[in-house]
This record gives structure tokens, sequence and C-alpha cells, in this order.
């Protein structure tokens, strides 16, 4: 079974996906904000997930960032929707940092950087990456 991450921002949200035995998180897509319960309800039918991730966004000093009250809502809706489904929040203070330097190390044109589904995308698969080491190190 796989486990899945969201990115979850105001406009878009990046969604990572592990292979079935949990080894490798992937980027998946990056998709509008708005249909995202939609496209996990599809994508739950056609793939086995056992657990879901979503980035808690925080600010420095560990406090909830602006964004926070949206993610709020967004968990909300989550579990009316998918009441079975466990969701675990998971840092994300450094995730869009890291998906930019990524970007940049992976040889990705000024252009392609400038991409910010991309950024979301690989934002989520560092979250679910950062996350399947931290399990398998326990």
């Amino acid at each position: 079974m796989r486990i899945l991450s969201i990115d979850y921002g105001q406009k878009r949200t990046g969604i990572a996906v592990t292979d079935e035995m949990q080894l490798i998180a992937s980027g998946l897509t990056t998709i509008e904000s708005g249909i995202a319960i939609d496209f996990l309800r599809n994508y739950f039918a056609k793939e086995k997930v056992e657990r879901v991730l979503i980035g808690e966004p925080k600010q420095m000093n560990g406090q909830p960032s602006q964004s926070a009250p949206m993610i709020d809502a967004f968990i909300v809706k989550f579990k009316e929707a998918f009441p079975d489904m466990p969701l675990d929040q998971v840092d994300e203070r450094f995730t869009s940092k890291m998906a930019f330097q990524t970007m940049i190390d992976s040889g990705l044109k000024k252009k392609q950087r400038q991409d910010k589904a991309l950024i979301d995308e690989i934002s989520a698969t560092i979250l679910l990456q950062d996350y399947l080491s931290r399990k398998n190190l326990r």
C-alpha cells in the first residue's frame, strides 16, 4: 500500500506518492487546490493508500504560519470525505527551499525553476521522502 503526501496551497496542491513497498517517493502531479478532494477520491478508488501526509505550515519559531487556517479548513473537508483514512501533519518548514535547491542541483533552467507547480510537486515529494527516511530509522 502507498503513502501519499499533499503540499496544499491556496491555488495549487502538489501531490507525491510512494511505490507499493514504501521505499521511494515520487512526484505525482500538481492540481488546482479547489479540486483536491475530487482528485483524491478518484485516486483512492484506483490505488491502495494506507496513509496521507499533509504539510503543516510553521514559522521558524514553531508557531503556525499565516496559511495554517487554510490548511486546517482543508483537513476538515478531507476528514469528512475520507473518515477512515489516517492523516498525519508533517512539518514543512524547509520543503519549498529544498525543492528550489533540488531544481538548481538538477540543472533546471531558470524558466523551469519558476514553475510554481513543479515546486509544489517537488515539495510534496521531499516531505514524503523525509517521512520515509524517519520511519525507516525507527
